[in-house]
């Protein structure tokens, strides 16, 4: 359920996903200000005292926490309880056809491991802070399902990855593969820019620009970023602009997207690489990935998942390796399956979910390290409460690496609660 706001009084209703036009978006707020819209509806007169009733503003919030056991393959494991994320939400519109949303979270960010900053990457390090930064901040205009317009800060066209985020990804440790959501970014994939969307039916298409100069992470350059998606959904269409991992048996799925970004100026010189071959000038970076989705109802509430992506980054966008490599080229790919089983009559369901993905470092500009692989096994056991409302994953990951880094193994359970 959410809080809506109503010529001055809070009232109940009914949740909704924060991404669907009018009234869309991951919005976030802060708790001060939830308490004061509680106290203004306790009793406080409407600043506007017009007849027609005044659009809604639906609140929300959401919290990602966890028991984290890792154990680096040399030194001493650690074991941590984390506060992953804790995110405020508010959606309203200011017209019919002109709509905000406004996200915050903690700057942790809901990954599993974090270097801290200025040091090594050792055991059980997690950069867990309470500053809240602004995730989304959007003006949407929205004319009909074919046309609409975001300005501000948001999600850009991306990979399927990036755009359900860690709240409506299907598994815990999402974005520890260094291929999901390598796209350069401000604040969890955020970047500032404009975008137009549109749905067509089956199909979904996207463009914008995006601001260079502020998005410092997986980007050099302060030029401009032009994205652009296209998906094709083949059996049941997803409405919105932000998508899922999973839709818990709730649809038929099959789904591809193609998504790029690119960003001319400032090139980069030609160097020698570690093997003594010439890496060549780079002009023009770029980014781009291709992302499948099949999902399946089998009966009885149960469901068969199979999501896969490959992803190449050019000089644009990519994870970081270790503080000094500059490597160019990322590329990869990874593949993931689970099973719901079947509703048996009580107040969730269980999942079993599997998901495996290698990684390619190459062409490191510092001439420093060598070309490196990295393999990520993950298996989760989920017990589904009310779907990206509640639930609890039991989770596993190992990590290896063919080079440069440690190998590691995570072991820990996690629970997201929304409202």
């Amino acid at each position: 359920m959410r809080y809506a706001l109503r010529k001055g009084l809070v009232v109940l209703t009914q949740w909704v996903r924060e991404d669907t036009i009018p009234c869309t978006g991951r919005g976030s707020w802060t708790l001060a200000l939830l308490a004061a819209f509680l106290i203004w509806g306790g009793g406080v007169a409407p600043l506007h005292a017009q007849e027609d009733e005044t659009p809604a503003v639906t609140l929300g919030a959401g919290m990602q926490t966890s028991f984290l056991h890792h154990q680096p393959s040399k030194g001493d494991s650690v074991d941590n309880f984390r506060l992953n994320s804790l995110r405020f939400y508010v959606n309203g519109q200011a017209s019919d056809n002109i709509g905000f949303m406004i996200n915050t979270d903690i700057n942790y960010g809901g990954t599993l491991f974090v270097c801290p900053e200025g040091g090594s990457c050792t055991a059980g390090y997690g950069n867990q802070g309470n500053k809240v930064q602004v995730l989304d901040a959007v003006a949407q205009i929205g004319v009909s399902d074919k046309f609409n317009i975001w300005f501000g800060r948001f999600l850009p066209p991306s990979d399927r990855a990036n755009l359900y985020g860690p709240y409506y990804s299907h598994h815990w440790a999402v974005y520890s593969d260094s291929l999901q959501d390598g796209y350069p970014f401000i604040f969890q994939g955020r970047q500032n820019g404009a975008a137009y969307w549109g749905q067509f039916g089956k199909v979904k298409l996207s463009a914008g620009a995006f601001d260079g100069s502020s998005t410092e992470i997986g980007n050099s350059s302060s030029s401009l970023i032009g994205a652009g998606r296209v998906q094709v959904d083949f059996w049941d269409p997803e409405p919105g602009y932000y998508l899922n991992g999973t839709y818990y048996g709730q649809r038929n799925l099959l789904a591809i997207g193609l998504a790029a970004q690119t960003q001319g100026g400032d090139p980069v010189a030609s160097v020698i690489g570690t093997d003594g071959r010439p890496i060549d000038k780079l002009t023009t970076k770029s980014s781009s990935s291709f992302d499948f989705l099949l999902e399946r109802m089998t009966g009885g509430g149960s469901a068969v998942s199979i999501e896969a992506e490959v992803v190449r980054y050019d000089g644009l966008g990519g994870y970081p390796s270790v503080p000094g490599a500059t490597f160019q080229t990322l590329t990869g790919g990874y593949l993931l399956a689970a099973y719901l089983f079947p509703e048996m009559g009580g107040p969730g369901q269980f999942e079993i979910l599997g998901k495996y993905g290698i990684a390619t470092f190459s062409q490191d500009r510092s001439a420093v390290y060598p070309d490196f692989d990295q393999k990520t096994t993950e298996v989760d056991f989920n017990y589904i409460l009310n779907q990206f409302n509640a639930r609890l994953m039991i989770f596993f990951k190992n990590t290896d690496y063919t080079a440069v880094r440690l190998d590691d193994v995570q072991i820990g359970v996690g629970l997201q609660i929304q409202m």
